[in-house]
């Protein structure tokens, strides 16, 4: 399992998740995106679409107002 870590620190939606679209598709099944992230719209926006794209998401703070939002490419 690989990962790809996706800086998207200070970028609002929906840079992030255009970003994060355009990653998963250059990874290979059971690698792990990692994207750092720290507005709130992308923090609803980003786990939202990657479980309706049928990947596994979790989420973790990493400080005030920052997260990691962790996503395993399934498909």
């Amino acid at each position: 399992m690989a990962e790809k870590e996706l800086n998207c620190l200070g970028e609002a939606c929906p840079i992030p998740l255009v970003k994060a679209q355009k990653a998963i598709k250059e990874i290979e099944v059971g690698d792990l995106l990692i994207v750092q992230i720290d507005h709130s719209c992308a923090m609803k926006n980003l786990p939202e679409w990657a479980r309706e794209a049928k990947h596994n998401v979790e989420t973790e703070e990493t400080g005030e107002g920052q997260w990691e939002v962790f996503i395993e490419k399934t498909n």
